[in-house]
Order: structure tokens, then C-alpha cells, then sequence
């Protein structure tokens, strides 16, 4: 025994306390306050009296609205297999707090945290006591304190890179205090519209906003509405923009349905980002779906204007990391006996996309959904593309977040789409993620895909529910 801490040492827990005690606006009922009730002054304190940890890193800084997760963790993948110290820094978590904050695919340990938070509780002292005395809203809040953390962590391990996925939005993120190599934005579509603005162009801004002043940006962006104002941002800082479409592309291969290892297809890649025409073909994805083909060009863009900047990068670490990047509730198959997928889709978009990889994937034409959601998300266009596509659903809430849509609710939304669905498959209602469990292994077949999807909240409890405690038992 070294006396590290673990999950039911004292330390430990008074550390989750102290950061779970902090305004969390991923578990507030309200959500994230509005743009103009948020600003960096705080974070730019915060990270001044911890030494500015952040400018000693040299970071990958990514946006969007799907994808940047997963793109983040391809980027760090390759670089991990090129030899770089890669840290890497996502958000939300699934299990543990520890996932957000990893090196070279090493989560943090428990005695890391413990020693991060005691690293950084003097300094949210002391930013606490100036708010009190100035009788204003300023308190660190906890994505800011884990960010801060992250940057921390990062540079007293001297890690050579840094991967830093956009919590929400960009321009007033808390990440967005720092002084990145390369930028990146995924993908643009309607997401957090109170925050980030109503139309496409507002969208794309908001996420512009992590655009520096003569520091290249990596464009995932297609559509002429949000891609426009992302120009106008690049034009505004003379930033070099890459375009998918125009400077990189990539041609996809789907999986054959009759491997369902978990794996995605493969892709042909072109680009002309160092002046000369460069191409990967045959590209593995590790993981399912055309966006993520779409995802994996990215980070091989990516990839490639680092390598022209001076980055070692060899084709093998870009093949591999490509291959080997998984992203946990990404369209995840957690069992194969039946089939059951879990994805963390909670906007049109990637529910459109979730939908496709059923179809291009599986296949299967008995399908059960357990769905939850969140009450500041389109829930009932979500319902309007998942119903037809579903024998059975069970509406739920997930329990460890008051932003849940009530059961009820969801029924009520599912009843006004009743006249204009040509299918409304059977409904039952469940209180808990346990209950949906229990009732899906009371209805399941073994022809059954079953599909949870709806909210990362729901994810997160349905994964471990699903892994250890209840197996699911069909007849």
C-alpha cells in the first residue's frame, strides 16, 4: 500500500465534495446562464493566481457541436502514437470525475485529484472572499476550477501537447484562456440556442470565438450560413483557414453489417494543406458512422498542418490513432447478445446521425429505444425522428441531474406528434433508468436492437446499469 488515495478514502471524497459543492451549470435545473451572464475574468484570475499553468502548453483547441470529443480524441491518439506526451481534456464525464483529465489515454488518478484540488483550493479562496467583498457574482465555478485543473496538471507533467475540447460555445468558454497552435471547429447545428444564439451564423461565432490572431484553423464546416461567419472571424484575426471540401476531403467506406466489432469503416483522405497534394487511403475508424469519417478527416487535417508546422507526426501514428481513438457512449455497443447501443445524441443532429448508423450498421427491423432528455433541448423534434424508427419506447429520466424531462412530459410531447407520424410505436413509462432496464428486459427478444439514447446523463447511469448490475435476460 502508498497510502494513494482511492474511491472511498476520506481525501478523495472531501475533494469530489469540494468540486460538486461549486455552481455546476451542467447540473443546475436552469442549465448555463445566457452569454451576456458570462464572461473570462474569472477563469483569468482564477488561472493568475495558480501561475498562468496555461501558457506554458502548446494546445489543440477544439469546437463544435457534434464531433469535438471524438476529433479530440483521435488528435490525441495519433499524437500519443508519435511519441508526444499528449494530454487531453473533455467534458462532461460518464463514471468518474478522473475521465476528464488525461494523459496519453491514463485518466487522472484519484491521489492526482486529491492533490490538484488542495493545488488549487487557496486560489478559489481567495477569489471567493474578493466576491463577498465586492458583493458580486464571481465565485469560480466548477467547470472553471476543473479546467484550471486540467492546465494544471498538464503543465507541472510537461506534457509536449494538449488537447482541449470547448465545453459550450467557444468565445466565453472557460478554455478559451489559452494559447493554442492550431484551432478547430467540427461541425455547426442547433444546440444550446438560449446561450449561443438562435440562427446558425450566431451559432458559428460564438464557437469562432476560440479563433486567434494569425493561429491556423482547422474548418469542419460545410454549410454556407455558419461557415460565412466563421470566415468573417478568420478574416477579422488573419487566421489561415483549412476547409473541408476545399482544402482537405475524404471518400467513406461503411463496415460490412456482418462484422459488429465495434469498429467503423474506412476512408480515403486528400489534402492539399502543405501546397502539395497528400493522401491516406484506407484509413481504419475505430468508430461507427459516416460522421465519424467526418470527424477522422478532421483530425488528419489537423494532423497534417502540424506535421507542415515542424511536428514529427509519421503516417503509422495518424493510421493508428485514427484506429485505435474511442470515445465511450459514442454509439457504443455494450452488448452483443442482443444488441445494445448506447449514444449520448441529444440534438437533431446527431440523432440523425445515430439513426443513420442504425440502418447502415445493423439493420435490424426490431428496435427498442429507452429515451431521456433535457429541458433545454428540442425534445420534441428528437421524438418526431426516433418514433417511426422504433418498435417499442420507453420514456424515462435519468436520476442524478435535476434538468430531466419528466416522464410524463415526454408523453404529453408524444401525443401532439400523434396526428403527424404515420407510426407511434408502444410506449411504456419508467421512473428510473432501473425501471427501463427491468421493463426492456421484460419485453426484449433476441431479435431486438435496443438503443438508449436521448441525454449524456442518461448514458452515463444506462452504462454502468447495463455493464455490471442487470445484465439483460431475454427469452
Amino acid at each position: 500500500m502508498d497510502g494513494s488515495p482511492n474511491v472511498r478514502d476520506g481525501k478523495y471524497r472531501s475533494a469530489l465534495d469540494f468540486l460538486y459543492g461549486r455552481i455546476d451549470y451542467e447540473r443546475t435545473a436552469r442549465g448555463v446562464p445566457s452569454g451576456s451572464q458570462l464572461n473570462l475574468d474569472g477563469m483569468r484570475q482564477l488561472l493568475r493566481t495558480l501561475g498562468d499553468p496555461q501558457d506554458s502548453l502548446r494546445v489543440i483547441h477544439i469546437a463544435g457541436t457534434k464531433g469535438k470529443g471524438s476529433t479530440a480524441a483521435m488528435i490525441a491518439s495519433a499524437l500519443t502514437g508519435a511519441g508526444y506526451q499528449t494530454g487531453l481534456y473533455t467534458s462532461p464525464h460518464l463514471e468518474r470525475l478522473e475521465e476528464r483529465i488525461s494523459i496519453d489515454g491514463v485518466d487522472c488518478t484519484p491521489a492526482e485529484l486529491v492533490e490538484l484540488v488542495d493545488a488549487v483550493r487557496g486560489a478559489v479562496a481567495e477569489l471567493d472572499q474578493q466576491a463577498q467583498d465586492a458583493q458580486e457574482p464571481g465565485s469560480p465555478t466548477f467547470f472553471e476550477i476543473t479546467t484550471a485543473m486540467a492546465m494544471l496538471h498538464f503543465a507541472r507533467r510537461d506534457v509536449d501537447a494538449a488537447v482541449l475540447e470547448v465545453g459550450l460555445g467557444g468565445r466565453l468558454d472557460s478554455t478559451n484562456i489559452c494559447r493554442p497552435v492550431v484551432t478547430v471547429i467540427t461541425s455547426i447545428s442547433f444546440d444550446h440556442v438560449q446561450q449561443l444564439g438562435y440562427t446558425l451564423a450566431e451559432i458559428a461565432r460564438e464557437k469562432a470565438g476560440i479563433v486567434k490572431p494569425n493561429i491556423p484553423l482547422i474548418c469542419g464546416v460545410t454549410e454556407d450560413e455558419p461557415l460565412h461567419a466563421i470566415q468573417q472571424v478568420v478574416a477579422q484575426r488573419n487566421a489561415p483557414i483549412h476547409r473541408l471540401g476545399e482544402d482537405f476531403e475524404f471518400q467513406y467506406t461503411a463496415p460490412p453489417r456482418s462484422s459488429l466489432a465495434g469498429f467503423g469503416g474506412s476512408l480515403d483522405y486528400r489534402d492539399s494543406l502543405s501546397g502539395a497534394q497528400t493522401q491516406l487511403d484506407g484509413v481504419s475508424v475505430g468508430m461507427l458512422g459516416a460522421h465519424q469519417a467526418t470527424n477522422a478527416a478532421i483530425a488528419i487535417a489537423t494532423l497534417h498542418r502540424l506535421r507542415a508546422d515542424g511536428w514529427e507526426i509519421p503516417e503509422s501514428a495518424i493510421r493508428r490513432g485514427i484506429a485505435m481513438a474511442r470515445c465511450p457512449a459514442r454509439i457504443e455497443l455494450v452488448s452483443r447478445d442482443p444488441l445494445v447501443v448506447l449514444d449520448t445524441a441529444h440534438n437533431l443532429a446527431s440523432i440523425d446521425a445515430l439513426l443513420s448508423v442504425l440502418d447502415e450498421s445493423f439493420g435490424n427491423d426490431r428496435r427498442i429505444l429507452i429515451f431521456a432528455a433535457t429541458r433545454d433541448k428540442d425534445v420534441s423534434g428528437m421524438l418526431r425522428h426516433l418514433l417511426p424508427q422504433f418498435e417499442a419506447v420507453i420514456l424515462t429520466r435519468y436520476l442524478d441531474n435535476p434538468r430531466g424531462v419528466a416522464p410524463e412530459r415526454l408523453v404529453e410531447l408524444v401525443e401532439k406528434l400523434r396526428n403527424e407520424l404515420s407510426h407511434i410505436p408502444k410506449l411504456w413509462v419508467c421512473d428510473s433508468p432501473v425501471a427501463a432496464w427491468r421493463k426492456c428486459q421484460s419485453i426484449a427478444v433476441p431479435e431486438h436492437l435496443i438503443c438508449v439514447t436521448g441525454s449524456f446523463f442518461l448514458a452515463a447511469e444506462m452504462r454502468s446499469l447495463i455493464a455490471t448490475r442487470h445484465p439483460l435476460r431475454v427469452s
